[in-house]
């Protein structure tokens, strides 16, 4: 399969079976940078809505609370899939650190893909369906703004996914407390897996910063108006950072940084 055709799978094809297709080599064709649309295509059964629904704070032995929790964290790995698609089609691979910047992200799409098959095998097994609850384009909207690999892996690996090393770590002990083991294994798998993603961006940023310090350049990076803080959650987890071969002074200084973002603010949940 060529780079584009595997981008216009995910991101132009409608359907759930071309958002988790299954492909084996991917070759770098030419290199034809697309438009990146205002939402990727999706079908009516896993469409985008304009309604929100609140994650839980709680009672996750409720089936309904377990669902909606598993729901969201599904929909994030589709979102990824389909942000990593775009990036391979978005940003040039005329030097072989470019291609191998790339392979990382086929290797965390693929993973991507094996995460929202769990959660949605664990949603069906309460009754539900992907799509049953409202869906929104959060990580997608931040798309436009990625006009180079570093600003998305400063998105992508640094933020979102080094803020799911302290939800996954989190949730899965919830749910280990709760007697959900098949659910905290899968939480157990998807955070492994997402040290590895964060350990991609780790790597590339290293190599693009020059003489600027991990920390600064991923600020740099870091398009307006996310910030630092979106790439923690509600309890910051520093073991899982450092397998991520961050360095102390860079962990450091994201545990201190502090501006109003609710999510690492918010109360003690009840379980």
């Amino acid at each position: 399969m060529k780079l584009s055709e595997l981008t216009n799978e995910i991101v132009f094809e409608g359907s759930l079976d071309s958002k988790l297709i299954q492909f084996g080599k991917v070759d770098f064709d030419e290199f034809n940078p697309i438009s990146i649309p205002k939402l990727p295509q999706r079908n009516a059964s896993i469409k985008f809505s304009e309604k929100s629904l609140r994650f839980p704070r709680g009672h996750f032995h409720e089936d309904e609370k377990k669902a909606i929790a598993l729901h969201s964290f599904a929909n994030h790995e589709l979102l990824a899939i389909e942000m990593m698609a775009a990036a391979l089609s978005l940003y040039p691979h005329h030097t072989d650190e470019l291609r191998r910047f790339k392979l990382g992200v086929i290797s965390s799409l693929k993973d991507e893909q094996k995460h929202f098959r769990l959660y949605v095998k664990q949603l069906n097994k309460l009754g539900y369906e992907f799509g049953d609850f409202p869906l929104n384009d959060f990580f997608w909207s931040q798309m436009d703004s990625l006009k180079t690999p570093s600003q998305y892996l400063a998105v992508m690996a640094l933020t979102f996914e080094a803020a799911n090393l302290d939800f996954a770590h989190f949730y899965k002990h919830i749910f280990l407390e709760l007697g959900e083991t098949e659910i905290a294994n899968v939480l157990d798998i998807v955070l492994e897996d997402e040290i590895s993603h964060v350990n991609l961006g780790v790597t590339y940023l290293n190599k693009w910063r020059a003489d600027k310090s991990l920390w600064d350049y991923y600020q740099m990076s870091l398009p307006w108006p996310l910030t630092p803080a979106r790439s923690k959650g509600k309890h910051f987890i520093e073991h899982v950072r450092l397998k991520a071969r961050m360095d102390t002074e860079f962990i450091q200084k994201l545990k201190n940084y502090d501006d109003d973002f609710s999510i690492t603010k918010r109360k003690e949940w009840k379980k």
